[in-house]
C-alpha cells in the first residue's frame, strides 16, 4: 500500500505541577482526596474586582486549583473567565500577577487545544505579551541589586508555562509570538540557568515548541539566540534537571539547524546527537530506586530532627504558642503561605525522577524527528499507488506490501552521527520492559505512582524511536540479521511474553508499527522470521478488538508480510491457509476502509505466486470469497468514501479495487491450470 508514516512528535503541554496535560486526569485519578470546590466560579471570579490585592490573590490561586478538575471549566468559561483573568496578569500586586499567570496557565493546560484557542479569542495574549515585557525588564533590576532570584523572576516563570500552553495548542499565538518579538524574552528566560534553574527549564520547554515548524520564527533568528542555545547545551550535567535542560536545548538547536552557517551544522548536529545519546545512557530502571530511597532517608531525617527539637523545646513551647500574636490572615490562610501550597508539592527527588524521564521522552521524541520524512502528508498512506506500474507482480498485479518499509534516506551526516553515538543499540535497550525495582518502589507512594506512566511512555516512545530508525536505516547500520533476529524476538518477548497480549492503545500501537517495520527488513533481506503462526494470529485477533486504526492497519501488514515470506518455502501451506482466513475476516468485516484496503493488500501478496500459495488459496476458496466481496468493497467505496476519507486514502483505495480485479483474474488463470 504505500510505506507507514513515521510519527513526528510535538511537545507536550505542561500544568502548573509539571504533569503533561495528558497526565492531567492520570493524577487526578491518583489523588488521594479530591479537590473540593468550596466556592462557586461565580464567587471567585467576583473576588477578582476587590479592592484587595490580598482578596485578587485568593481568588486566583483558587480559581488556579479548581480548573485542575475539568468538569469546572465550562462553567468558569461561560462566565467570560478569560476576560476577567487577563487583567490581573497587569495588576499592581506581583503576587497578585504571579497567582493570575498560574490560574490561567492550568485552565491552558487542563482545558485543552480548544480552551487554549478560547483563551486566544478572547486576547489573553496582549496582557501577557505586555506582562513578560515587564517581569524581563525586572530581571535587570534585580541584577544591579545582585540578587539571585527576585519576585519577577517567579512571575516569569508561570507568564512563560502560559504562552508554551497557547503556543502548542493555537497558531494564532504562534502569530503573535513571532511578531511580537517574543522570542528575545524567553530567550532572557533561558539565560537564569546558573541560578534559577525552573525558570530556564520553562522557557526551554517553551523555545523546543515555537522552534518547531516555524519558518517564519527561523528567519528572525539571530545569532545571539544561537550563542545562548550552544551556551545552554555545554552547561556540565550536575544533575537531571541539567540533563533535561541540555535535552531541551538540543531540541531547540535541532529546529533551529537550518538558522545556522553551513561551516558549523556539522559540529551542531554532533553535539545534539552527543546530549540525546547521553540523556539515553541514564538508567531510570536504577536511578528511581535510588532517588526514591534517598527520599525516604530525607524524610526519616527531617522527622528525627523535628520530634528531637519538640521534645527539648518541651512544654516551654505550648506556653509560647498560647502568648503567640495570631498571624494575619488572607480570607483564612495565613499571610505568610505560599498559594504554591494549594498544589500538589513535588518534593527534590521527585522532581529529578520527572527530569530524567521528561529528558529521556524528549529525547526519543527528537530522534523520531531527526529520522523524519520531510514529506509533509501525514496520512499513513504514501502518494505512491499500489497500482505503480514499476512495482507489478503476476498478471500485472501490485506488488503490495513489499515496499512498504522502503528507506527514507537519511542524509550522511545524520546517519553517521546516529551510528557514531549508539544510538540505535541505545533505543533498543529503552524499549525493555520498566525495572521491576523502579516500578515497585513507585507503587508503594502515591506521590511516586505517575511515574509509572511516564516509565512506560518512554517505553512506548522507544518502540517509535525504533520503528522509525529501522525504516530510514540499512540492515548492515542496525547490525545485521543476528542483530534484527534479536532485536524482532525482544519485540515478539513484549507482545507474547505475558499471559495476553497487552490491552494499552499507545505501547500496542508503538510495538507494532515497529515490529512491522523489523519483519519487512527481515523479509527483504531473506532472514528467518521469529514469529509463530499461533502468535500472528493471537496478533491479528487482538489487533481487531483495538479501537486505534494504525494497529489494525500494522497487524494485517504484519500477517501480509509473514505470509509472503513463507509462501516461498515448502510445506506451509497449512499456515498460509491460517494467515488467508484471518485476512479475509478483517477485509469484509472491519468498519474502517483503510483496514480493509490494507487488508486486502496483504492478500495479493501473500498468495501472489508458488504452490503452497495455490494449494492454500484452494483450500480457503480465496477465489469465491474475493468474487462476492469485489461489489461489497466498491459499494462501500463510492457509500462512505466521499465523506470519510481523505482524497489520498481515497486514491489507494481505488487502486486497491483495481488491484482486486486483477487478482481475481490471476486466481481465475490459476485454477484453469
Amino acid at each position: 500500500m504505500g510505506k507507514s508514516k513515521t510519527t513526528k512528535f510535538k511537545r507536550p503541554q505542561f500544568n502548573a505541577v509539571g504533569l503533561p496535560v495528558n497526565a492531567v486526569q492520570e493524577a487526578g485519578e491518583e489523588a488521594e482526596d479530591p479537590v473540593e470546590d468550596d466556592c462557586p466560579a461565580a464567587e471567585l471570579l467576583e473576588k477578582l474586582q476587590s479592592p484587595s490585592a490580598d482578596v485578587r490573590e485568593f481568588a486566583c490561586a483558587s480559581i488556579s486549583r479548581v480548573v485542575q478538575q475539568s468538569q469546572s471549566i465550562p462553567g468558569l468559561l461561560q462566565r467570560d473567565a478569560v476576560r476577567r483573568l487577563g487583567p490581573m496578569l497587569l495588576d499592581r500586586s506581583l503576587a497578585v500577577r504571579e497567582t493570575a499567570a498560574g490560574a490561567l496557565r492550568n485552565l491552558s493546560a487542563c482545558g485543552g487545544q480548544e480552551v487554549c484557542e478560547d483563551m486566544v479569542k478572547h486576547d489573553v495574549m496582549t496582557p501577557l505579551t505586555a506582562l513578560l515585557r515587564e517581569s524581563c525588564a525586572g530581571f535587570e533590576s534585580a541584577a544591579v541589586l545582585k540578587e539571585k532570584k527576585n519576585a519577577a523572576e517567579d512571575v516569569a516563570n508561570e507568564a512563560v508555562n502560559l504562552l508554551w500552553n497557547l503556543c502548542e495548542s493555537s497558531s494564532q499565538s504562534l502569530s503573535v509570538f513571532n511578531k511580537a518579538g517574543l522570542l528575545d524574552m524567553v530567550v532572557q528566560c533561558l539565560e537564569t540557568h546558573q541560578h534559577n534553574m525552573e525558570l530556564a527549564i520553562s522557557a526551554a520547554h517553551c523555545l523546543h515548541t515555537v522552534t518547531e515548524d516555524n519558518p517564519e520564527l527561523l528567519r528572525s533568528t539571530n545569532s545571539a539566540v544561537l550563542r545562548v542555545v550552544e551556551s545552554v547545551l555545554l552547561t556540565p550535567e550536575t544533575d537531571m534537571a541539567h540533563t533535561l535542560l541540555r535535552t531541551l536545548a538540543a531540541g531547540t538547536l535541532w529546529n533551529l539547524k537550518s538558522s545556522l552557517p553551513s561551516a558549523r551544522q556539522a559540529q551542531a548536529l554532533n553535539a545534539v546527537v552527543s546530549t540525546l545519546s547521553q540523556s539515553l545512557d541514564l538508567d531510570a530502571g536504577t536511578l528511581i530506586p535510588e532517588l526514591r530511597g534517598a527520599e525516604e532517608l530525607s524524610q526519616r531525617n527531617t522527622d528525627a530532627a523535628a520530634e528531637s527539637e519538640q521534645q527539648a523545646a518541651g512544654g516551654e513551647e505550648e506556653e509560647m504558642i498560647e502568648e503567640e500574636e495570631p498571624k494575619h490572615t488572607k480570607n483564612g490562610i495565613a499571610a505568610d503561605n505560599d498559594f504554591s501550597d494549594l498544589l500538589p508539592r513535588q518534593q527534590a527527588e521527585l522532581r529529578e525522577a520527572t527530569a530524567l524521564l521528561t529528558a529521556q521522552q524528549t529525547s526519543l521524541e527528537i530522534i523520531v524527528n531527526m529520522c523524519c520524512s520531510d514529506d509533509p502528508s501525514d496520512d499513513e498512506w504514501e502518494e505512491e499507488s499500489s497500482s505503480d506500474e514499476s512495482d507489478q507482480g503476476p498478471d500485472g498485479l501490485c506488488d503490495g506490501v513489499s515496499n512498504l518499509m522502503s528507506p527514507l534516506c537519511l542524509s550522511a551526516e545524520i546517519h553517521g552521527a546516529l551510528i557514531n553515538h549508539n544510538i540505535p543499540e541505545k533505543v533498543l535497550k529503552k524499549t525493555e520492559i520498566p525495572r521491576k525495582e523502579a516500578m515497585d518502589v513507585c507503587r508503594q507512594n502515591s506521590s511516586w505512582k505517575g511515574m509509572i506512566k511516564k516509565m512506560q511512555r518512554v517505553q512506548s516512545r522507544a518502540l517509535t524511536c525504533l520503528h522509525s530508525l529501522v525504516s530510514s536505516m540499512d540492515a548492515d547500520s542496525l547490525g545485521g540479521a543476528a542483530a534484527l533476529q534479536a532485536a524482532a524476538q525482544h519485540l515478539s518477548t513484549l507482545v507474547f511474553g505475558a499471559a495476553e497480549i497487552p490491552k494499552d492503545e499507545e505501547f500496542l500501537e508503538a510495538v507494532i508499527s515497529a515490529m512491522r517495520s523489523l519483519l519487512q527488513m527481515i523479509a527483504s533481506k531473506n532472514i528467518t522470521q521469529c514469529m509463530t503462526p499461533q502468535q500472528l494470529i493471537s496478533l491479528s485477533e487482538a489487533a481487531t478488538r483495538c479501537d486505534v486504526v494504525s494497529v489494525r492497519v500494522n497487524a494485517v501488514a504484519i500477517l501480509g508480510i509473514t505470509g509472503s515470506t513463507l509462501a516461498k518455502e515448502k510445506g506451509t501451506a497449512e499456515t498460509l491457509q491460517m494467515i488467508g482466513s484471518a485476512l479475509l475476516q478483517v477485509s469484509t468485516k472491519d468498519t474502517d476502509l483503510v483496514v480493509n484496503g490494507e487488508a486486502l493488500d496483504a492478500l495479493f501478496d501473500v498468495f501472489a505466486d508458488g504452490d503452497e500459495a495455490e494449494t492454500a488459496a484452494k483450500n480457503i476458496a480465496l477465489l469465491p470469497a474475493l468474487k462476492a466481496l469485489q461489489p461489497i468493497f466498491k459499494a462501500k467505496i463510492r457509500k462512505e468514501g466521499r465523506g470519510k476519507y481523505s482524497p489520498q486514502q481515497l486514491c489507494v483505495l481505488d487502486n486497491i479495487k483495481v488491484n482486486l480485479r486483477r487478482f481475481i483474474g490471476y486466481l481465475e488463470k490459476v485454477v484453469k491450470k
